[in-house]
């Protein structure tokens, strides 16, 4: 069969591609050798955040006492709270084939393997091998866990994050390794369901792509909660021979031998590019990666590539706006480079951390001059009231031209406040205009304004 677009893969890069693909009206099939939806919607940002969220509620219950009401004591049901994630992904994958339809689109399950000539090859389940032809062919195969090899994962002592969603028990102790996002949302929700953790991260910060502050916040607010943190350490090998697991970590002070039933490998991702036909076709790759252009098209005419196969931010809602980018280019409109200068990013653990730009080292290694405002959730009224004062909001300004550089936030609902700043980034707002712009009270929100005027000496609440 002939289409004008394959999308070789089903993530949020894969299926948003072939929907703006379709409303653009080309003919379009998406490949998907396992689930609608991908990592992301199966495995990944939608089933974890359902976790997080019973850990949440968890967390409430148990301080239920801070808001003046009694109860019972909780209880923890880890099956039910993996039924239950396991129930959210089902439903939003079921949406997006609901999408799949509604947006005239053929979904062909197998594995793709691209060819020259503009063709696909797609193996069912069974062996059987079917050939497609598109005059575009997009590249959307995503990534999986990262194997290193004193950390080889079994699925059962040493695992990756599609085994931590579906432990069959819930675990007593268990040692992560890495703390960027995967490792300290897992290390979160494990560690208020009652399982004792611990971070081993190489780096001298945890979440160390996050600015300093925010950082140093976090490892705080963790260690109030009982995670142990080692920063500055490696974990040299695993012993799995006995009765679970024992750690070997090298530290600054010696080794240390840290004993649990179960290790979580959190040390990034690799991209998804062996047995794809990238060398058949003559595809250039470079450090595990595709080289794409500005919209995504690879070395090869007709061939392109978008989300964690390619180098940037691996991230779902890059992926997507690499989709929606490359195909409104196939087609002949004038979109927008992608500034990836502006990608929000989002960590879901308690307090939530979210950024967008520059650090203010990074900042004022780029030669700015800086103004730099902060506001803690201490100080705010709706915080207060809610009970999460851990954290604060942090921007950093071009003391020149007063551009806003970067933000930095750790708290409570910071993920769903991040994207103002994007916003006021992309519409090149100054800070005394954020100032002047009037916020609701009492908001999360506010600290927003308030860390502006703080930058510029007129924070009236601090």
């Amino acid at each position: 069969m002939n289409y004008d677009l394959i999308v070789v893969g089903s993530g949020p890069g894969g299926y948003v591609t072939a929907i703006r693909a379709s409303q653009l009206g080309l003919k379009t099939a998406v490949i998907e050798k396992e689930s609608i939806g991908g990592i992301c919607l199966n495995w990944g940002c939608i089933p974890t955040k359902a976790l997080l969220k019973s850990a949440n509620v968890f967390e409430y219950i148990n301080h239920a006492s801070d808001y003046g009401i009694s109860v019972k004591e909780g209880k923890a049901d880890f099956d039910a709270i993996v039924k239950r994630s396991r129930g959210v992904a089902d439903k939003m994958s079921g949406g997006v084939q609901f999408l799949m339809k509604k947006n005239k689109i053929d979904v062909l399950m197998g594995t793709g393997k691209i060819k020259p000539g503009h063709k696909v090859d797609v193996t069912d389940d069974k062996g059987k091998t079917t050939e497609y032809s598109a005059k575009n062919i997009v590249l959307a195969t995503g990534a999986r866990s990262r194997h290193l090899p004193n950390l080889p994962q079994d699925g059962k002592n040493i695992i990756g994050y599609r085994d931590a969603m579906v432990l069959p028990k819930m675990p007593k102790k268990m040692v992560v390794v890495g703390s960027g996002a995967i490792g300290v949302e897992f290390a979160y929700f494990y560690n208020t369901m009652g399982c004792e953790v611990a971070i081993v991260e190489y780096m001298p910060n945890i979440v160390p792509v996050e600015d300093a502050e925010v950082s140093k916040q976090l490892e705080r607010s963790f260690k109030k909660q009982g995670i142990k943190i080692m920063t500055n350490s490696s974990v040299e090998s695993v012993d799995t021979a006995g009765k679970g697991c024992k750690v070997k970590v090298k530290t600054k002070k010696g080794e240390e031998i840290l004993e649990c039933d179960v290790v979580l490998s959190a040390v990034g991702i690799e991209a998804n590019i062996e047995n794809i036909g990238l060398e058949e076709v003559g595809i250039v790759t470079d450090k595990g990666k595709v080289l794409v252009n500005d919209f995504y098209e690879t070395n090869i005419p007709g061939y392109y590539a978008i989300g964690d196969i390619i180098p940037g931010p691996a991230l779902a809602h890059v992926a997507s706006a690499e989709g929606i980018t490359c195909v409104e280019k196939i087609v002949g409109e004038n979109p927008d480079v992608i500034d990836y200068g502006n990608v929000p990013g989002c960590t879901y653990c308690s307090p939530e951390v979210a950024s967008v730009g520059m650090t203010e080292t990074a900042a004022k290694e780029a030669g700015f001059e800086l103004k730099v405002g902060k506001f803690p959730f201490s100080a705010s009224g709706k915080a207060s009231a809610a009970g999460m004062n851990d954290g604060f909001i942090k921007l950093i300004f071009d003391a020149k031209y007063g551009e806003l550089l970067g933000a930095h936030m750790i708290g409570g609902n910071v993920t769903e406040m991040i994207a103002e700043i994007v916003a006021i980034r992309k519409l090149e707002t100054t800070g005394h205009e954020l100032i002047k712009t009037i916020h609701p009270h009492p908001t999360m929100s506010e600290a927003i304004m308030e860390a502006a005027a703080a930058a510029y000496d007129e924070v009236i609440h601090m």
